[in-house]
């Protein structure tokens, strides 16, 4: 199998990429670049991974020839143009999320993909990991039988410190609060398993810290398939906990609350009865340990680029993620239930910004 050359702009998030997603990979991936504009934490990743190419410059990164991959961590403010830059240069590439600040500019990109060499793969790392794995494998053979009732708690704790670094908690750079850079993880989680969103309540306040944008919300959700789900999300709490419970017919599903790893186990999977407990036991009975997050996302973008599986998250499912955040915004600003889907005519599909009081 080919190993990819890969480019890390951004040394925030984009050290734990290296740690979780390249590292355990030597056989299929290495860092050949990395990008930052603050050169003292570029030289001190660059000097720990042992990248032998350093630039502030990410145009330096796109003329690299020798470059297959280009993985983007930066600000979300910037993200737009640095995927579209991206794919123009015929590159593959990575981009953390949220991928951008609307649906408008997510079509754009969409649009962009459509013609270009390589394939964006959007970051959702938290539908990796054993629990969830699993959970997905028992949904998918039709063994939970009809979905019920969901509940997702995003209950994390932001403080003015985190706040402190100049791009968080704006409209322009951060491009959104709770719901775009924090359960935007959970929510998509839920679709993953519970499939698409057919109608969105919402409401959404900043309580907690002194900010631009939201850092609490909630929303009641009609799913396709008939379930009701409700979410909850807040950077308020003192117990930091992101949990999903999911009931169907046969199985009640509930995942760890790890806050930043939720997909791996112990996950509750509470059958309904014996025989239903057999068929889970078939169906997961010879599972193997997954790695959890980054470590088997970019494992599976591996074995897509040798044409050895599927694209493990598209630009498509970051688009219904996005679009569940803009009816939540649409729903708060109205007071008013949203249809899904949600498309150009929406009073948000061009920006999330609050309305003027």
């Amino acid at each position: 199998m080919t190993c990819k050359n890969v480019a890390v702009i951004g040394c925030g998030i984009g050290k734990s990429h290296i740690i979780e997603g390249y590292v355990p990979h030597p056989d299929k991936f290495k860092v050949s670049a990395i990008c930052d504009l603050n050169e003292d934490r570029l030289n001190a990743v660059a000097d720990e991974f042992d990248i032998p190419v350093r630039t502030t410059s990410f145009e330096e990164c796109l003329q690299n020839d020798d470059i297959d991959i280009i993985d983007i961590c930066t600000p979300p403010g910037i993200h737009r143009e640095q995927v579209v830059a991206a794919l123009a240069s015929g590159k593959h590439v990575i981009c953390e999320k949220p991928l951008t600040g609307s649906l408008a500019d997510v079509d754009a990109i969409i649009a962009a993909e459509k013609t270009a060499k390589g394939t964006l793969m959007p970051i959702f790392q938290y539908r990796y990991g054993d629990g969830i794995e699993k959970t997905k494998r028992i949904i998918d053979a039709g063994i939970a039988g009809k979905a019920y009732m969901g509940s997702v708690e995003t209950f994390w704790l932001r403080t003015a410190d985190y706040y402190a670094v100049p791009w968080r908690g704006k409209w322009d750079t951060e491009l959104g609060g709770v719901l775009v850079t924090h359960a935007l993880h959970l929510h998509d989680m839920m679709m993953h398993l519970m499939g698409p969103i057919t109608k969105v309540f919402g409401r959404v306040a900043t309580r907690v810290n002194d900010i631009e944008v939201e850092d609490c919300a909630s929303a009641s959700l009609e799913m396709a398939n008939g379930a009701f789900v409700s979410l909850s999300c807040t950077l308020g709490s003192q117990e930091q906990i992101s949990r999903l419970r999911l009931h169907f017919e046969n199985v009640t599903f509930e995942s760890s609350h790890e806050p930043y790893a939720p997909g791996k186990d112990p996950w509750k999977i509470l059958a309904a009865n014996d025989a239903v407990q057999r068929q889970i036991d078939e169906v997961i009975g010879d599972w193997q340990p997954v790695s959890p997050r980054f470590t088997t996302q970019m494992e599976h973008f591996h074995r897509y680029l040798c044409g050895n599986g599927p694209l493990p998250v598209s630009s498509i499912d970051a688009r219904r993620a996005l679009e569940l955040v803009t009816a939540i915004y649409q729903s708060s600003d109205s007071g008013a239930q949203v249809a899904l889907p949600v498309n150009a005519d929406s009073p948000k599909y061009a920006s999330w910004r609050a309305k003027t009081k």
